[in-house]
């Protein structure tokens, strides 16, 4: 297999380091899971399919469509007779996003493996830098902010908090501050109960897919990003954190911040912990490194 030797000499994340990097070698798998997305789905599959043909050499789109009863699954398989890269299944009924992520998760082929939202909520424009450091890494966390250093379980805890509340830091993690709220409530919960040192929990994350399909999931709910994170630290994952932030949506409709989706989040943190944590089942722990965001490497304005 063809190495690439290259130098930083240009900030990491930055338009000429991205564009000076050949096509990634090495398979690459998309993952996404749709319901009632008739208005987004066919953009951001040939949006998709336009970036991992220019960026990677060998490369599939999973798509799940979890159950829509709109015209979502009616247009994926109209694109997947156009763009053969577009796999499609379809959940029987709507299953809600835990399901949905580990069906695609388990029927992922390529070696290395990530997902998007239907509505593009994260700036995967540097994709090409993020693949390379699965060569060195086994997870590569996008993070919409600068990290949280907390060491110890109660050090520090008023100056990392004013920070994750502050107000340039809630308008940038959502598109409405109650969804930032909750966004943010949700990071502070999963950090205490679980004291897994990541900068974010819920982002763009690339994983080795093998790591990935090693995992038994518990989850049902949207909990599946962190509980992911969470179980390969513990299975001694070497994790590269890289900055991808929000776009606001622009069209359709959020689901992740409804009462129903929250509430079953909550439930799937709470049990996961009492089992985990308490009761002690966690089937391993054996703690892995994280290597931190570094904003010397950033070009102004890549990241806040």
């Amino acid at each position: 297999m063809q190495r690439f030797c290259y130098h930083w000499t240009l900030p990491r994340y930055s338009p000429d380091f991205c564009d000076s990097l050949p096509p990634f070698d090495r398979g690459v798998s998309c993952l996404c899971w749709a319901y009632n997305e008739e208005k987004l789905i066919a953009g951001f599959l040939r949006r998709m399919n336009d970036l991992l043909r220019r960026t990677v050499h060998d490369y599939e789109i999973v798509v799940v469509d979890d159950g829509s009863t709109d015209r979502t699954n009616e247009i994926v398989r109209g694109l997947a007779a156009e763009i053969p890269r577009i796999r499609l299944i379809r959940n029987p009924v709507n299953l809600n996003v835990g399901h949905s992520s580990r069906k695609a998760i388990q029927n992922a082929s390529k070696e290395f493996l990530f997902w998007q939202t239907i509505d593009w909520s994260y700036d995967i424009t540097y994709l090409r830098i993020f693949l390379e450091f699965l060569r060195t890494h086994d997870v590569v966390a996008g993070v919409r902010r600068s990290p949280v250093t907390v060491s110890g379980p109660l050090a520090k805890p008023t100056a990392a908090l004013m920070r994750l509340f502050g107000a340039r830091h809630i308008t940038r993690r959502s598109d409405t501050v109650p969804k930032a709220l909750v966004s943010i409530i949700n990071y502070v919960l999963v950090r205490i109960l679980f004291r897994v040192p990541l900068s974010d929990y819920q982002n763009v994350v690339f994983y080795r897919t093998k790591l990935l399909q090693s995992i038994s999931f518990e989850a049902t709910s949207s909990f599946a990003n962190p509980e992911g994170l969470i179980k390969a630290y513990w299975m001694g994952a070497k994790v590269k954190e890289v900055p991808i932030s929000f776009i606001p949506r622009t069209e359709g409709t959020a689901k992740g911040t409804r009462p129903a989706a929250i509430f079953a989040a909550a439930k799937d943190v709470l049990l996961c912990w009492f089992r985990w944590v308490i009761l002690r089942r966690a089937p391993f722990v054996r703690y892995g490194r994280i290597d931190r965001l570094a904003p010397e490497e950033w070009e102004q304005g890549v990241h806040e």
